[in-house]
């Protein structure tokens, strides 16, 4: 591919470094960001002989002032923001752009339009009222008309960190396939054990042919590890072997980490792109509509359900037990409940509860096993957590990756049944306790979460070789992203208990709430009142003008 400077931003971006004022790659002036972490907010505009700047309703940018924070924020009509993440050219202003080899890629030929208009955005929240604000967007995926890598020069790397979840060696597979049949791209290596890897472990060579089938299997081929983030090293050692893209599969504590990596290629002004491909089985990350491996987790939940059933309906008083994952968020517990209909009795962390006395869960057991002769409990790992500290008197103890070790409360609840019923009641029930956690993680993806992995691993590709860094790829209201770190990483995606999906759970298992009326209270005061970003700010700021 030969370099070509008649692209219009190619010549906004030779202005701006002969001013020194970078720009971004849509051709907006934007603040250095150097400059950013020392000043207050800042609002870049246009000097008054430029042109109007591309972009929604000619929309200005907005630099946020958080030292933490990389955040684009660019303003349009209506109340339209626009969250945008880093681009190459933010810190590197002077860098040639490519034609996109996809245009000549036999597999596009049929494509009526090749490439993602430039400003296409996808709004955050879809159900709105007529006067409401157009409110907070993240850049829309997809391969963009230039490209800031020649296949030739490029190097790529792939991480995985964390647990185990269903679709690694699928995203795995389709970033170094995306790479190699769209942009010819035959460099990429597999860092094994995590972060760790980078300075401690060797590297593989990864081609399509050696990962041709690895989407069959569980696990992840590269193997992982908790903790073992350290930046510095891991910068020089990106630097020392020339790799200029790296992809990191990992979940929020991963993405933190990215984030570190991304702003020490900044402060060395390296042209390095860093992609985020969030994977949490707990589908608890911030912003996306959810996270690969979810599906296949609630799917394969249902086989322990459908065996806890079978047990539970074959004996008097029979009772299954069925501990699955959620550590902070009970999205998997909540739609395997609803999917499998067996359920009689569904616990998550969000939703408290307590055991003895009126309205306690005991005497919902004993009154469902009067009435059905057997009953089926699901519940989250971190379901019941501050109950079992309390009897315990345990200590907060944490993991390499700074999650909360958790203790079992299916085990935990499963003997608190049986002592309440054999001390108390005098009544002879039949508990069985399945914990298919490390099973469920374990096995390959399912057919949905294989499609979802390839769209998240090649829209991660484009956003690479189209010089965006800095960010994560997610579906957002069915549309995949660029969402800038900071807003994945910010907080925990959890149930929301004042919901209607949570309503519909109830009325499926017909199980009481456990919530007192100060549980709802502070439930619905965190709803009411949610943490509004600097962008919600701004939106309700235009909104109202």
């Amino acid at each position: 591919m030969q370099s070509e400077a008649a692209d219009p931003r190619i010549d906004a971006a030779a202005a701006a470094a002969e001013s020194h004022e970078p720009q971004s790659p849509t051709g907006r002036q934007i603040i250095d960001f150097e400059l950013r972490n020392s000043l207050p907010r800042v609002r870049a505009t246009p000097p008054p002989s430029a042109d109007p700047p591309p972009g929604p309703a000619a929309a200005s940018l907005v630099m946020g002032t958080d030292p933490a924070s990389t955040l684009k924020i660019v303003e349009g009509e209506f109340g339209y923001v626009l969250e945008d993440v880093p681009h190459l050219t933010d810190y590197l202003p002077d860098l040639p752009t490519y034609p996109n080899p996809i245009k000549e890629n036999p597999a596009y030929s049929v494509v009526k339009q090749f490439f993602v208009n430039q400003d296409d955005t996808v709004p955050k929240k879809v159900v709105v009222q007529k006067d409401s604000p157009r409110g907070i967007h993240f850049r829309r995926a997809g391969p963009r008309q230039r490209v800031y890598f020649e296949s030739d020069d490029v190097n790529a790397c792939i991480v995985t960190c964390g647990g185990l979840c269903p679709g690694l060696n699928t995203v795995i597979r389709e970033i170094i396939c995306g790479l190699s049949y769209m942009y010819g791209v035959d460099k990429v290596l597999g860092i094994e054990g995590g972060y760790r890897g980078f300075y401690a472990r060797n590297t593989i060579q990864l081609t399509p042919k050696s990962v041709n089938d690895i989407h069959k299997r569980g696990g992840t081929i590269l193997s992982t590890s908790r903790g073992g983030h350290d930046t510095l090293k891991i910068v020089d050692n990106i630097q020392d072997r020339g790799i200029n893209q790296v992809y990191i599969i990992g979940g929020d504590g991963t993405q933190k980490g990215a984030a570190a990596i991304f702003e020490e290629i900044r402060r060395r002004r390296l042209k390095v792109a860093v992609a985020g491909i969030p994977k949490t089985i707990d589908n608890d990350i911030a912003v996306i509509d959810k996270s690969f491996g979810f599906d296949t987790a609630v799917e394969e939940a249902q086989r322990a359900i459908n065996a806890a059933h079978v047990e539970a309906a074959s004996v008097e008083n029979g009772i299954g037990v069925v501990k699955l994952m959620g550590r902070y968020s009970g999205f998997i517990a909540m739609y395997a409940t609803l999917a499998s209909r067996d359920v009689d009795c569904c616990l998550i962390p969000e939703s408290p509860f307590y055991l003895e006395g009126k309205g306690g869960l005991y005497e919902f057991i004993e009154r469902r096993l009067k009435e059905n002769g057997h009953m089926v409990i699901v519940v989250a790992e971190g379901a019941g957590q501050d109950l079992i500290a309390e009897s315990m008197k345990s200590m907060d103890h944490e993991d390499a990756s700074g999650n909360k070790l958790l203790l079992d409360v299916g085990l935990w609840l499963s003997q608190g049944i049986k002592n309440y019923f054999t001390s108390r009641q005098k009544m002879t029930i039949n508990l069985k306790y399945i914990d298919p956690t490390y099973m469920i993680r374990a096995i390959p993806s399912n057919a949905s979460d294989n499609v979802y992995c390839t769209l998240l691993a090649q829209s991660a590709v484009h956003g690479a070789m189209a010089g965006f860094t800095g960010f994560t790829v997610g579906l957002v209201n069915g549309r995949q992203t660029y969402i800038p770190f900071e807003r994945v990483t910010e907080k925990r995606n959890k149930v929301v208990i004042t919901d209607r999906m949570w309503a519909r759970l109830l009325s499926s298992t017909n199980q009481p709430s456990f919530l007192s009326s100060k549980d709802v209270e502070e439930a619905n005061k965190t709803e009411e009142q949610p943490k509004q970003t600097s962008g919600e700010v701004k939106c309700l700021e235009n909104g109202s003008t």
